[in-house]
């Protein structure tokens, strides 16, 4: 069983930078280091999509395209946090982000959003 929460969602005018965190916890007590962390957001009225995933194992950091450039994610295994810093928002970034996990060896890759975990999410709103 794995915990998340995710932190540091806000109102930002377009053009600021915010940087989310996601704090893991496991029932074992064991680190994320055996899963795929993502994180992805909901805009109203839209399907969730997969933002970005930090590399894992032979797998390398994805962007979704809309972000690249913009947005930077990372973990830490020893800490259980994922952070995604992102900068340069737009109004079109606004959107509920919630913090995803899933056993590594069962992650096909983007397009894969049936995770294990999820976290309630934080919501970012940027204003025009």
């Amino acid at each position: 069983q794995v915990q998340l929460v995710e932190s540091g969602g806000g109102l930002v005018q377009a053009g600021d930078s915010l940087r989310l965190s996601c704090a893991a916890s496991t029932a074992s007590g064991h680190t994320i280091a055996s899963y795929v962390m993502g994180w992805f957001r909901q805009a109203p009225g839209k399907e969730r999509e997969l933002v970005a995933v930090p590399a894992w194992k032979d797998l390398r950091t994805y962007y979704t395209e809309s972000v690249k450039g913009r947005f930077t994610i990372s973990r830490d295994n020893a800490k259980n946090q994922v952070l995604l810093q992102m900068n340069s928002l737009k109004p079109d970034d606004t959107a509920v982000y919630y913090c995803a996990a899933k056993s590594g060896s069962r992650w096909s890759g983007p397009g894969d959003n049936v995770m294990d975990y999820w976290g309630k999410g934080t919501l970012v709103t940027v204003s025009s």
